[in-house]
């Protein structure tokens, strides 16, 4: 049997009008300490953003989710928080913050493959 490990992990929403709370799910950041693993999965449906963000550009919600990514992986080209280990990262990513990208609470789990559960939270909870 192979030894499951402890992650955790937040849902990636897009709230295009923060005051109203209305949001869709658009990725899944997940962080497994044992494993040495963070990692950000995303996929914009264009037709939702469209009916559902008025008023704000697609290229911009991309560049800022390619933004959230960079940090995930983490290093220089990913700025000052991208130079902090993992586990920080993952704490920045996850904060709470009122901005069109915003982040479920924190949920744990155990897994065997923190990649493999990357694959199935996103498509269980985006796709």
């Amino acid at each position: 049997m192979q030894e499951r490990h402890l992650y955790e992990y937040a849902v990636i929403r897009v709230v295009p009008r923060v005051e109203r709370e209305e949001f869709f799910n658009v990725g899944v950041v997940l962080y497994c300490k044992s494993q040495g693993f963070l990692a950000v999965k995303y996929e914009v449906n264009e037709l939702k953003f469209q009916g559902f963000c008025t008023g704000m550009q697609l290229s911009d919600l991309r560049e800022y989710l390619h933004t959230f990514g960079k940090i995930a992986h983490g290093g220089k080209d990913a700025g000052p928080i991208g130079r902090l280990p993992a586990a920080e990262r993952f704490r920045w990513l996850t904060a709470t913050r009122s901005t069109v990208i915003q982040t479920s609470k924190i949920h744990p789990g155990l897994t065997a493959d923190p990649a493999k559960k990357l694959e199935q939270l996103f498509s269980e909870l985006v796709i």
